[in-house]
């Protein structure tokens, strides 16, 4: 017989939710802690959980509970660029951006940092994965790229030369790919983003081809 808890699945779920699955239960902030105390649900943050895998039988996804963690934001920079596959080092916290305040979690889960940046920046390139019971938004390759480079505080690409040195050796990206991307992604994130010199040059680079 299935744990009731596995209706949620691995969706980041509040604990007026979870209680809603207990309605014969009166103390309904007993019943969360008493889950929680034998290791059925996690808390991610006050009043934010996710069920167990082991209760579930799903595994959990850290882009999924980012974008629960901290609204409105998007999976974006390395981890999204890691995601994709298009960057060989090993992420150890999921960044997103946000339109809110910068912050971090750390939850029993992971790490979580979000990154704050402009409204009109923030809508730009965005996707969702689709997944069998799941959803959660992501940057596209070229936005994630874009989010990187603005939010690397040394990152000055002045020259193609200094782009190519940037891509191939300093975060080692997968240049085929590089040379397949959209470039009007990246003149669309010029208008509204930071560092638009920068990103200026890698479209240069992109343009210029192989």
């Amino acid at each position: 017989m299935k744990h009731i808890l596995s209706q949620i699945g691995n969706i980041p779920a509040t604990s007026s939710v979870i209680a809603s699955l207990y309605p014969n239960i009166n103390g309904r902030n007993q019943k969360i802690s008493q889950l929680e105390r034998s290791g059925e649900i996690i808390r991610l943050k006050r009043g934010l959980f996710v069920v167990s895998p082991e209760i579930s039988g799903k595994q959990l996804s850290t882009e999924l509970i980012a974008n629960h963690l901290y609204a409105p934001s998007y999976v974006s920079m390395s981890s999204a660029l890691r995601y994709y596959g298009l960057i060989p080092e090993t992420v150890y916290m999921t960044q997103s951006m946000t339109i809110k305040y910068s912050r971090t979690f750390d939850t029993p889960v992971g790490h979580f940092s979000y990154t704050r940046m402009s409204r009109n920046a923030f809508y730009i390139g965005l996707t969702y994965i689709e997944k069998s019971d799941f959803s959660f938004i992501i940057a596209t390759p070229e936005k994630a790229l874009c989010d990187l480079i603005a939010n690397s505080p040394k990152v000055n690409l002045r020259y193609v030369n200094e782009a190519r040195q940037y891509l191939e050796d300093d975060i080692r990206f997968e240049m085929d790919s590089f040379y397949r991307m959209n470039p009007f992604l990246f003149k669309e994130y010029i208008g509204t983003g930071k560092k638009s010199r920068s990103i200026s040059t890698i479209v240069k680079l992109l343009e210029q081809g192989k």
